[in-house]
């Protein structure tokens, strides 16, 4: 690599698994954290943000796993500025080929008050924490906490102390998304004058999305000199989110004229992970959202849709296959095999194993049966249906029937499968979706509150699929469930009884160390 590569050479560090997953109700299992990991991994993320191994054991668990799995990312994870986080964070990550441990505390005049330390009380933990961190590893990575509303002078100072105690990448956070890109870019130039060592590290941008200049905040930092972006896909993250990969990445490459910057992501398969992510967090991409919307690379205006029709880059800035958006929309019917069914998956990025192809082509032939046609988002929903309705929960919905109409009462009969026994209950409600909501009620008796609940047509027409989530909260945990079918009634109940499968295991979570997460700062 020249060095004119390694100067232009931005890395890409994911925290969908750990920023990401901070957002209220977006909470992930176990397994498909793993997932979400191996195709970040595969995708060529430099740096996966595993987690917070001190915040629970399960949090614990997925960091060490996707350490011992990852084949080319360096794993990294979080830790606030003590010994017994630091220790934690390196038990988790050490078995990857190539650790991070990333530590952090709050440097700005409100942010230090919340441990109430002084100056040089906080500089002196930096420096035991840093030191501390880089005796167990040699790759640390430190955050000042709220560093665009800390001193300049004392910012620059932290930053000294953290390289001299042996940081090898200073990351600087947009905490609450206050800055603007002229800012962003002005305190990377002047760490990069006024620190001794400066030359010899890597600086990072981490930067949230609260006034919608998240993107361009992270792109005027890499202009002026930051090498790392923190990013998640689809701008998952806490309040408003995090900088988007995808438009970071996407801005880097179609813009290259004036951002000659280089990463080594697969752009190819930007929209089956932004899909995925939507799938397992519960959050749906709004359909105007720059590259993986539903909209991006639609045309409705006839001047519009002339001048692609016409040549393409007449509205079109990119390619949709650049992000690995299949433009053949073919649709497939209940004569469709199971081969055709596998080809067309791995067309739209999904390469499932045999076990898992067996049960989508069920599900598929049941689809097939009760619509015309089968387009791609339908499969793509079934495909996340499956992955999020799994034989192996604790309750699963076997029956429904439901009686609505402008006669009242509404009434819902529901057998409920709760640890492999089958209960059957009937009940009456404000609609056919309450009454099979109090059915489950019931039958699983709980005091979570019904916080979100929304309905999305998969496809267009009256046999179209419905996607419905459903977020619930319980005593501070908050979980999001989904499911998709036909009847929408039916997508409903089964999405209710995911987000309580959900919160059953974050109930069983839930221990000493998992207060970290709803009692204290979970970092930039």
């Amino acid at each position: 690599m020249t060095d004119m590569t390694k100067q232009n050479r931005v890395l890409i560090f994911d925290t969908t698994l750990r920023d990401g997953e901070q957002s209220p109700g977006a909470t992930m299992t176990h397994e498909e954290k793993l997932e979400i990991a191996s195709l970040l991994d595969e995708m060529g993320v430099d740096i996966i943000e595993a987690g917070f191994p001190i915040a629970s054991e399960g949090d614990f668990a997925a960091v060490s796993e996707i350490a011992k799995r990852s084949r080319n990312s360096t794993i990294c994870g979080l830790a606030r500025a003590n010994f017994k986080d630091i220790d934690r964070c390196w038990e988790a990550v050490k078995h990857a080929k190539s650790p991070r441990i990333h530590t952090f505390i709050g440097t700005s005049p409100l942010h230090r008050a919340i441990p109430n330390l002084d100056m040089d009380q906080m500089a002196e933990r930096i420096h035991e924490t840093v030191t501390h961190a880089r005796n167990l590893c040699d790759n640390v990575q430190w955050s000042p906490m709220d560093a665009t509303r800390t001193e300049s002078d004392y910012l620059c100072r932290v930053v000294e102390i953290a390289i001299k105690a042996g940081a090898t990448t200073i990351n600087i956070p947009d905490t609450v998304g206050y800055t603007y890109p002229r800012e962003s870019a002005d305190i990377i130039r002047m760490l990069l004058e006024r620190v001794p060592g400066a030359d010899t590290i890597t600086f990072a941008t981490h930067c949230h999305n609260d006034l919608g200049m998240a993107t361009a905040n992270s792109l005027a930092a890499v202009e002026a000199g930051a090498r790392q972006i923190e990013c998640t896909i689809n701008g998952l993250g806490e309040r408003a989110g995090n900088t988007a990969l995808e438009e970071v990445v996407m801005a880097m490459k179609v813009r290259h004229d004036i951002l000659p910057f280089e990463t080594r992501i697969d752009t190819t398969k930007i929209m089956n992970l932004s899909r995925r992510v939507a799938s397992v967090s519960g959050f749906n991409v709004q359909f105007n959202k720059a590259i993986v919307g539903k909209n991006a690379f639609l045309h409705e205006s006839g001047i519009h849709q002339d001048g692609v029709l016409k040549n393409v880059e007449t509205f079109e800035i990119m390619r949709p296959e650049d992000i690995g958006l299949v433009q053949k929309n073919i649709a497939m019917g209940k004569h469709s095999g199971r081969a055709a069914l596998r080809a067309k998956l791995k067309e739209l990025g999904y390469d499932l194993a045999d076990n898992q192809l067996n049960d989508v082509f069920v599900r598929f032939k049941a689809l097939a049966d009760r619509k015309k046609e089968v387009y791609d988002d339908d499969l793509i929903a079934l495909v996340a249906d499956q992955a999020t309705n799994e034989e192996h929960d604790y309750m699963q919905v076997k029956r429904l029937r439901v009686v609505c109409g402008t006669e009242g009462p509404q009434e819902a009969e529901l057998t409920l499968t709760i640890d492999g026994v089958d209960h059957t209950i009937d009940a009456t409600g404000d609609g056919p979706v309450d009454a099979a909501f109090n059915c489950v009620k019931m039958l699983f008796p709980h005091h979570a509150r019904l916080e979100l609940y929304q309905v999305h047509a998969v496809t267009e027409g009256t046999d179209a699929q419905a996607t419905v989530s459903v977020r619930l909260q319980e005593d501070g945990r908050i979980v999001t469930g989904s499911s998709a079918d036909t009847d929408t009634i039916v997508a409903s109940t089964k999405a209710y009884v995911n987000a309580l499968n959900k919160l059953i295991v974050r109930r069983q979570k839930s221990a000493p160390g998992d207060d970290v997460k709803t009692v204290t700062y979970h970092g930039e």
